[in-house]
Parts: C-alpha cells; sequence; structure tokens
C-alpha cells in the first residue's frame, strides 16, 4: 500500500505580509501531478491544514480546489486529514460522518467523551489489513473526561494524556498500524531544547507540550505534523515531513518533499521523499549594498546589510525593490561595540517566562509551576 504524507499546509498564511496564494496553489498542484503520477493508495495530511482557525474565503478556495485535483489524479485513493494546532476543530469535523463515505476523512475532534475512541480507518491490500488512527491536535484539557487528572486533581501532561489515549485502543500488533497526529514528539534520547524549531511554529514555554517519541513504537508508520522541518523521530518509521512551502524565514535553503510510504508485508516500510521544487524560493542575501544589489533575483528574499557606513535611506530602499520584486525585508548587521560594564552590547530577547522569573525573582517550584500555567493559558496554549 502506498501513502503520501503531506502536513502542515497553512493555506492563506501571509509570509511577512506577503500574500503566498499564487505560491501556494502552485505547490498544491505539483502535489497533485505527483499523486497522478506515483499513484498512492492513501493521502495523508497531518494537520495545519489552514494557517488560521477561521481561513478566508480565498483560503477555503484553494483548499476545495485542492481537494478537487486530488480526486481527479487519483479518483480510488481515500484522503485522511486531521486538524492541526491551527485549525479550528468543529470546521474541519464538519460533515465527517457524509464525508468519510466517499473516501474523504475529514477528522477535527479526538475523542472526548467515555466511549469514544481515535477515528480508525481499515484499509487492505495484497498483505492484508492496516489501520489508520487518526488523531487531531490534543491538549490535556480537551480529553479530560476520558483521561481522568492525577492524584492531586492537576491536568496531566501532553505526554501522560497521550499515553492514556493509546491505551485506550485496540492495537492488534500482529497487522499493520499506521498513526496520524499533530504533536510535538521529541526523539529517543533528546531534549526537547535540542529540536530546531522555526519561527513559524508555535511554542509553549517550558516546552510543555512535547510528547516522548517512545509511544510511536507500537506503530508500524506515525505520519507526523507540527514541526516544519523534515525530521525523524526515532528511526525511518516516525516522521515529519515538514511543510510544503517555507511558511517563514527561517526555513531558506530548506529542501521541501512530500513522503512516500510504502507498505509492504508487516515490518517492511520504504520511505522516499519526492522533492517539491517551489514557484519562488525563500532565500537570504547577506553582504554591503552593492553586493547584493548584483544578485538580483525573482525569489523572496531577506536582505541583511553589512555595510558600516551610513546609507541614503530612500536610494536603498528604492534599488533593493527594484532588484528583488519580491522582496521581503531588508536589516541592517550592526556593530557589536565595547560595554565597558563587562558585557557586549547586544539586544537580548527573552521569553515571558524569563522576564516574569527576572522580575519576581527567588520563586520556588510551586510558583514557577503557577507562572508557566499562566502564561501558556493567556498564550492559548492550555
Amino acid at each position: 500500500m502506498r501513502l503520501f504524507h503531506l502536513s502542515d499546509l497553512h493555506i492563506g498564511l501571509k509570509l511577512l505580509n506577503r500574500d503566498m496564494r499564487e505560491d501556494q496553489e502552485y505547490i498544491l498542484e505539483r502535489v497533485a501531478a505527483l499523486a497522478a503520477e506515483k499513484k498512492p493508495d492513501v493521502v495523508l495530511i497531518a494537520g495545519d491544514i489552514y494557517d488560521k482557525s477561521v481561513p478566508s474565503a480565498e483560503a477555503v478556495e484553494v483548499f476545495d480546489r485542492f481537494v478537487g485535483q486530488l480526486r481527479e489524479a487519483v479518483p480510488e485513493a481515500a484522503v485522511m486529514m486531521i486538524s492541526g494546532n491551527h485549525d479550528s476543530a468543529s470546521r474541519v469535523d464538519c460533515f465527517r460522518g457524509i464525508l468519510s463515505g466517499q473516501g474523504l476523512y475529514m477528522i477535527g475532534k479526538p475523542p472526548v467523551r467515555k466511549g469514544e475512541k481515535m477515528e480508525r480507518v481499515t484499509l487492505e491490500d495484497a498483505y492484508g489489513r492496516v489501520h489508520f488512527y487518526l488523531l487531531p491536535f490534543v491538549k490535556p484539557g480537551m480529553v479530560r473526561d476520558i483521561t481522568g487528572t492525577r492524584e492531586d486533581g492537576s491536568l496531566l501532561s501532553y505526554h501522560e494524556a497521550l499515553k492514556k489515549l493509546m491505551e485506550r485502543e485496540d492495537i492488534e500488533a500482529s497487522e499493520r498500524n499506521v498513526f496520524v497526529s499533530h504533536q510535538f514528539y521529541v526523539p529517543a534520547g533528546k531534549s526537547a531544547g535540542e529540536v530546531e524549531r522555526m519561527d513559524s511554529e508555535i511554542r509553549t514555554v517550558g516546552n510543555i507540550d512535547e510528547v516522548g517519541a517512545e509511544l510511536l513504537d507500537v506503530f508500524d508508520y506515525a505520519a507526523l505534523g507540527h514541526i516544519h522541518r523534515p525530521m525523524k523521530v526515532g528511526g525511518e518509521r516516525a516522521r515529519y515531513c515538514g511543510t510544503p512551502l517555507a511558511a517563514s524565514v527561517s526555513e531558506a535553503g530548506q529542501e521541501k518533499a512530500i513522503l512516500m510510504v510504502d507498505l509492504e508485508e508487516k515490518g517492511k516500510v520504504t520511505v522516499t521523499p519526492l522533492p517539491l521544487v517551489p514557484l519562488r524560493k525563500v532565500t537570504v542575501i547577506k553582504g554591503k549594498l552593492e553586493d547584493v544589489l548584483e544578485q538580483s533575483c525573482e525569489d523572496y528574499v531577506s536582505v541583511l546589510l553589512t555595510d558600516k557606513v551610513d546609507l541614503d535611506v530612500i536610494d536603498m530602499k528604492e534599488r533593493l525593490h527594484l532588484a528583488f520584486p519580491n522582496l521581503l525585508e531588508i536589516r541592517r548587521e550592526t556593530e557589536r561595540r565595547a560595554d565597558y560594564g563587562g558585557e557586549a552590547d547586544r539586544e537580548i530577547l527573552l521569553d515571558p517566562f524569563e522576564l516574569c522569573c527576572l522580575f519576581l525573582k527567588d520563586m520556588d517550584a510551586e510558583e514557577e509551576k503557577i507562572i508557566t500555567d499562566i502564561i501558556n493559558m493567556v498564550k492559548g496554549e492550555v
């Protein structure tokens, strides 16, 4: 059975206020063209279909067109997708029962009531059955009624909540099982702080949303979404495919791809990246103004000027916009100066938790937990 693994489409995204509709339509057409060529039996989209929970009419139109293109390219294929943290679970869940009868599984809400389990879709091929477990983005508070709480009444951690959700499933280890999930899974042997994150990703204070990758060991393949760069999570069988298009300047230079997954008999899985070449790349160009201007191109460009002398701002902007029609931003590299107080003159960026610690001082572990919970609640991450 052949699978296409996609995630984090972020339809409707604006890159530094630059409308990306043309670029997104182009790359989604490429996905459909690759589907027509490679003939997957299943297309998996692991969350963040849209960039906003209330997508614009234009974004919905782009997505509708993409689904139509997939249907035309591989009319017999099942299309399975889940909601991510950027999506509205209720909107993705709309017409869920009707669409599933057409081979289109749009799963917005996780199990939230006792008796409910993960959405499971079972398909067959020459080697037997394949079970697909579809779990949308989950916060511990969403599933509290079925996972319970700790003995002191506090919410379970993200890891604890997902572990309890997994334990409720009747996973047949002798058959092939595929998991589709949109969470922050930390590779075995690494801490959350060691995982490179992109600027376009939403992160929680203290990485409280981390989930241990060992929970994925029971599956033959885990199609993951949420991390914006391609990444393996403990071997070949649990992977983030990354965004199909760069969603921030921090993704400049990344090679984007669909992951084509071939499932044969139990235990035999082959993963092949299928490169996605964008209409326009995201590029960072660094150097003196005159050297930068010589690199004129149509890409989305972030310019970092290293000139030490003052520049005519109006003339500089006009010349750069002429050289780079899709200019995203202009930055200046600041010269570091001596600080006779003992530190180099630099900009120090602190997250909200660090600022609170500096202001309140001498907090104990319980007080730090309270501050972390408050900050994450304000950010909408609890």
